[in-house]
């Protein structure tokens, strides 16, 4: 066991080469390394196989034995300031790596057929690999200057992914929102660290934490300042997992491919943030007024995430605010102090939401075979619909997905939200109850999604769209030359195709296609239909590649059976040997001798809390099952307005209020116009005013000096002609001046 955990400290490093070596490939070996492309996924997909056997390992030792392993070594040493860096494992690193591993390999897997017709197939491989190389590094960090330069890292790599397909302005723009508002909260991080360090002289955690608690425990102090400086600290992690006010980078990064957005919101990202209250969770305990803080974020942002979501047509921006919702009950667990809630819905969560996201990201890629490559409409629920007997997997594991998420048993959330919303009633019976109704928005929401998507028709038919793609320059930067043979019939235009394979290898995906290919322009035909003598050709989405289907397949296991491993059966049998595995793996560790609260089961108050919260889920459901029935004559009957408000003299208000509600969600609840109104115009205003005092006054007072130095020596210049006669001239002739000023002053 000892000598499994004297080598962890290679973990953040096998994966490494692979970006390494494709950014060598792609400098010295252009044209060879573009050819065998597709050879890639496999050194990727099996270095990080190898990390999560490792990691396996690593947490069967942490069940059997419960022990911390960290080790050190100093980097620099100068007088009384030592920069140490190392590696800790102990149950929270141990539980994170696995999720980071498990979900970065399916996700790899599905990659490897969703991004096969890009030309930047390589620097996505390069790019994903480097992401979940960060966040192994960070999550095995001993110090928390070394948890930044690894935050710091992921902040990056998230740069590079939102921003993936930069030609196209709007992932661009998305791309820089979400690095600057990851700024604010990463310069808060840092002056927090930098605060503590001032305040401990240890930036070691256990060092950290035993120093602070002796500190505090015996007012040596300020605690106005040390508030402030955990307020800093928490800062970060309220930008990075998307917490109100810094989450309106989190639906824009859907912009990015659709691997990228199921990384970024189950496994990487957004739970660096969760991970980081976690582990300085000892330290922020011992201040009630950040404890508090952290929940009402928390409680905010869950409710603020779940209402943006109600009224959303971008399948994968109602995902986002998910998140945003869910992050939102993790922080609120562990501002309550339930730190094994808040990390077994993590888990949970992480699972279902990247099942989510490639059902969505396999959808989007059968729609685009449709329309071609539109985000307004492969992503817009409203023009989707009758996809049941087309996509019938994707469909059963977006399915299964949604009755996870929304807290139905025996699904995996229903484990671990139950036990949120537990705690939350012996915390604060207002948080409770806000927490309570919101699992009914988000069944209401997360079956709207669905009914939209799935049941129903076809409404693509009602628009007349064609398999056509529409012309722009993304097809040029993105899916390389369109090369298609058009078949027109009256007025419905069918897009054929013509793929030739000139790639031979493959590891993972059968079918290979070249990087000019349009291969989402294959469509299926479905029926003709004779209506008023127009014979027009349907044609239907088809069923994603197994290569994609696989992965979503394998995490329908993982969200029917991971909420198991949280279930105390000890408890139930009465049996001396504990079979709950995160008793043992999401118990607090690294000196946290302060009381948190812990998980007793009364199962008569489980069976009474899960049913009262399972209620208030099948009435969100039921709701929108009435609202959005699978039944549309016309794109309208989509509208969350039109299907549920009945025009009338009497209903006057009740208009309004569900007219406000939607625009409310619809308009993301006007904090990005506030922000782009008032706190950007602001600066930007401001930043004109400095740039005017600078150039103007600044500028404007050195150069005046410069100026008037100017003019002066052009006029000594003339004064010194060499003549003795005129110097003698100008004496007296200054000499007289002073006489009279001086005879002038006497007199007086």
């Amino acid at each position: 066991m000892e000598h499994t955990y004297q080598y962890s400290w290679i973990i953040p490093f096998i994966t490494l080469p692979v970006p390494l070596l494709i950014g060598m490939g792609l400098l010295l070996f252009p044209a060879t390394t573009k050819k065998s492309r597709r050879i890639w996924a496999f050194p990727s997909i099996f270095l990080l196989s190898i990390v999560m056997l490792f990691s396996t390992d690593l947490s069967i030792q942490q069940i059997n034995s419960s022990s911390i392993y960290q080790y050190v070594w100093s980097w620099t040493i100068n007088n009384d300031f030592s920069l140490e860096f190392g590696h800790l494992i102990d149950p929270l690193t141990s539980i994170l790596l696995i999720l980071i591993t498990t979900v970065g390999i399916l996700v790899l897997i599905y990659s490897d057929n969703y991004m096969s017709h890009d030309q930047g197939y390589l620097r996505f491989f390069a790019y994903m690999t480097l992401f979940n190389t960060s966040m192994l590094g960070l999550v095995t960090s001993s110090n928390l200057i070394q948890i930044y330069i690894f935050w710091e890292l992921v902040g990056m790599c998230s740069y590079l992914l939102i921003g993936f397909w930069f030609t196209r302005p709007i992932a661009a723009n998305a791309c820089q929102k979400a690095f600057v508002t990851n700024r604010v909260g990463d310069f808060g991080l840092l002056l927090g660290i930098l605060g503590f360090y001032w305040i401990t002289g240890s930036l070691e955690f256990r060092d950290l934490f035993e120093i602070f608690k002796n500190l505090t425990f015996n007012n040596e102090i300020h605690s106005l300042f040390v508030t402030l400086c955990a307020f800093l600290l928490f800062s970060g992690a309220i930008a990075k997992s998307a917490q109100f006010p810094l989450h309106v980078w989190l639906p824009d990064a859907m912009e990015g491919p659709t691997p990228i957005s199921a990384l970024i919101h189950a496994a990487t990202m957004v739970a660096a943030g969760i991970f980081l209250v976690a582990r300085l969770l000892p330290l922020f305990i011992i201040i009630p007024y950040i404890m508090n803080l952290i929940a009402l974020i928390g409680i905010i942002t869950l409710l603020f995430g779940a209402t943006l979501a109600l009224a959303q047509k971008d399948i994968k921006r109602s995902l986002a605010y998910s998140t945003m919702s869910q992050l939102g009950y993790m922080m609120l667990a562990l501002g309550m102090g339930s730190y094994r809630a808040a990390l077994f819905h993590l888990i949970t969560h992480a699972y279902s939401k990247a099942l989510l996201f490639l059902g969505s990201g396999s959808i989007i890629h059968s729609m685009e075979a449709l329309v071609g490559y539109s985000p307004n409409k492969s992503q817009n629920m409203v023009l989707m619909g009758g996809l049941t007997k087309q996509v019938p997997i994707t469909k059963l594991a977006f399915f299964l997905g949604t009755l996870s998420l929304c807290g139905i048993p025996p699904f995996a959330c229903f484990w671990s939200k139950d036990e949120i919303l537990s705690d939350s009633w012996l915390y604060s019976p207002m948080f409770a109850i806000i927490a309570s109704f919101t699992t009914g928005l988000t069944a209401f929401y997360m079956f709207r999604v669905y009914l939209l998507t799935f049941e129903g028709h076809l409404n693509l038919h009602f628009q007349n769209y064609s398999g056509k793609k529409n012309s722009s320059f993304y097809s040029i930067s993105l899916w390389g030359k369109e090369q298609s043979k058009i078949l027109k019939k009256k007025n419905f235009l069918l897009a054929l195709p013509t793929i030739s394979n000139n790639e031979k290898v493959s590891f993972f995906c059968k079918k290979t296609y070249p990087i000019a290919g349009n291969i989402r322009n294959i469509t299926q035909l479905f029926f003709n239909i004779n209506f008023f003598d127009i014979k027009k050709i349907f044609s239907y989405p088809p069923e994603s590649d197994n290569t994609m289907l696989f992965p979503m397949l394998v995490l329908i296991l993982f969200t029917l059976f991971i909420g198991i491993i949280g279930i105390p059966f000890n408890q139930l049998i009465q049996e001396e040997i504990s079979l709950d595995i995160l008793s043992k793996l999401l118990t607090p560790s690294l000196n946290l001798l302060y009381q948190i609260t812990n998980y007793s089961v009364d199962w008569y108050e489980f069976v009474t809390n899960a049913a009262f919260s399972v209620s208030i889920v099948y009435f969100g459901i039921f709701i929108a099952s009435s609202l959005y029935k699978p039944v549309y004559s016309s794109l309208q009957n989509c509208n969350f307005l039109n299907s549920f408000v009945k025009k009338g003299p009497k209903r006057i208000i009740r208009d309004k209020i569900l007219k406000g509600i939607y625009n409310w969600s619809y308009n993301r609840g006007y904090i990005d116009a506030f922000y782009g109104i008032y706190l950007i115009a602001s600066i930007r205003r401001l930043a004109k005013l400095i740039h005017f005092f600078d150039r103007r006054i600044i500028d404007g007072i050195t150069n005046g000096i410069g100026v008037i130095s100017f003019f002066i020596g052009e006029g000594i210049k003339y004064v010194g002609g060499g003549r003795i006669s005129s110097y003698l001239l100008l004496y007296l002739f200054y000499t007289l001046i002073f006489l009279f000023v001086y005879l002038f002053l006497l007199v007086q």
